[in-house]
């Protein structure tokens, strides 16, 4: 039940981690249409140091260019007034500077929706309450957490193989414990910045 949601999330949080590059002018045109979605912001001082918007869960778009409209700077204030100007109002989340974009945080950033969060907190629960048939709880943690996509392997592994339907799966002799959880979910949290990226590409690729 859980696994096309989640898979529904991580294709929205790919996109939202790779947004096609936009100009401030399409940003402002795009808000005053109220076409826009929700705003991600970045600040220091009142000064903008970056600004994604969406215009659909799929369509995101980033600002590269320099902060400036018409020679004068464009800063938080005019910002707050362009995006509280329209009838339908975006949603807007000013960002951590400490965050970084260098790698994607699936499910924890709030980029794309808590509700992608909620999702796995769901699974890691149905996981933490279960006795895992492959590995224990610990080498799940880290598959979870570090690995991130590990929870997708959980649903489609746990208790039962998914394709073998609903029952009880026959444990293993000895399953997987944290320190080789912890491991696999380096190899993981490589796998899903690689995957991102993929579904960022496809994305602009298919929405153009």
């Amino acid at each position: 039940m859980l696994l096309v949601p989640l898979f529904a999330g991580l294709v929205v949080a790919g996109a939202a981690h790779w947004p096609s590059s936009g100009t401030l002018a399409e940003f402002r045109e795009a808000v005053a249409a109220g076409e826009v979605d929700r705003v991600n912001y970045r600040a220091a001082n009142g000064e903008l140091m970056s600004l994604t918007w969406s215009e659909s869960p799929l369509g995101w778009h980033e600002v590269e260019s320099e902060f400036a409209d018409q020679g004068k700077p464009y800063t938080t204030q005019r910002l707050m007034d362009d995006v509280h100007r329209p009838a339908v109002q975006p949603s807007v989340t000013q960002e951590s500077n400490s965050g970084s974009n260098s790698f994607p945080d699936w499910p924890f950033e709030a980029t794309a929706g808590w509700w992608i969060t909620g999702l796995w907190w769901l699974a890691f629960l149905a996981m933490f309450f279960s006795t895992p048939r492959l590995a224990n709880r610990w080498a799940w943690f880290w598959l979870f957490t570090v690995g991130q996509i590990g929870v997708f392997f959980y649903l489609l592994l746990e208790p039962r193989p998914l394709w073998r339907g609903l029952g009880e799966g026959v444990p293993r002799a000895k399953r997987m414990d944290g320190t080789a959880g912890c491991g696999f979910s380096l190899l993981l949290a490589i796998a899903w910045a690689l995957v991102s990226f993929g579904i960022g590409w496809l994305v602009k690729l298919v929405l153009g």
